[in-house]
């Protein structure tokens, strides 16, 4: 009988122990692909201090960040490439560089480390392609945009965004603006268009203005688990001179189909 009980308490503390570990049945699966949808237009070989006496092109501090956080984020998910903007000047071109592929940390490194940017910005373009990459109307799939200004060759982001949620089975698309803060842009469509580009899909929009704050914002939306915290907006102030945004989008659930 001393045995028997002995065994009934190992077996309990057992199930104990597995319910403890068990996975948070809200954490994000983080099992969907994802595409970098990454800005080479003409206006991120601009300075980052905007003629504050420095000569570090804001792409390189995106390379930079990309560097830092790919890594880690490309051992949990298969990640591709599409880059838009880059030369010849003012052309509005979309590059499928890689598409979601494991490991991708080193393929997509090469690329954006080689990227001359020059032409216009075609946003909407290559989300749409990011998104057929994705196969997104019959998989699970994630976007990341990072861009440091709006739509400049005549598409509309937030309209792209409600037609791509309406076809989709299940999109996240996260907007990342760097170095948008307090700029005053002439383009054909304002940067509220790809705020509402990520809210009309489930995602975030965050305003990064320094590269810690990329890196913290590429590592909340392609990281794995994403650890946003969706409960309310808050503003996280690391340093006294820069910010990090985040912006939490409308409850969607009274205009999300319902599963079938």
């Amino acid at each position: 009988m001393f045995r028997v009980l002995l065994s009934l308490a190992a077996a309990a503390m057992a199930m104990g122990l597995a319910t403890g570990h068990a996975k948070d049945p809200d954490a994000p699966p983080c099992n969907e692909d994802a595409m970098i949808v990454f800005d080479a237009s003409g206006s991120m070989a601009g300075n980052v201090g905007q003629g504050i006496g420095t000569t570090i092109p804001r792409i390189d501090e995106a390379r930079h960040a990309l560097a830092e956080v790919l890594p880690n984020a490309t051992k949990f998910r298969r990640v591709g490439l599409i880059t838009y903007g880059p030369g010849p000047y003012q052309q509005c071109n979309v590059h499928l560089d890689l598409e979601p592929t494991e490991n991708a940390a080193d393929p997509i490194m090469r690329v954006v480390n080689a990227l001359t940017p020059a032409g216009r910005t075609p946003l909407v373009s290559a989300v749409r392609q990011a998104a057929e990459v994705l196969d997104y109307r019959n998989k699970p799939a994630l976007i990341v945009v990072l861009t440091d200004g709006e739509e400049t060759c005549g598409g509309a982001p937030c309209d792209i965004g409600k037609e791509l949620h309406a076809a989709a089975k299940q999109l996240t698309i996260h907007v990342i603006g760097y170095r948008v803060k307090d700029f005053s842009w002439t383009g054909e469509q304002s940067i509220l268009g790809v705020r509402c580009l990520a809210e009309e899909n489930g995602g975030l929009y965050l305003p990064a203005e320094s590269r810690e704050e990329l890196v913290e914002a590429l590592d909340k939306t392609l990281g794995c688990p994403m650890g946003t915290q969706r409960a309310s907006p808050r503003k996280v102030a690391s340093r006294s001179n820069s910010y990090l945004e985040v912006i939490r989008p409308a409850s969607r659930d009274a205009r999300r189909r319902p599963a079938h």
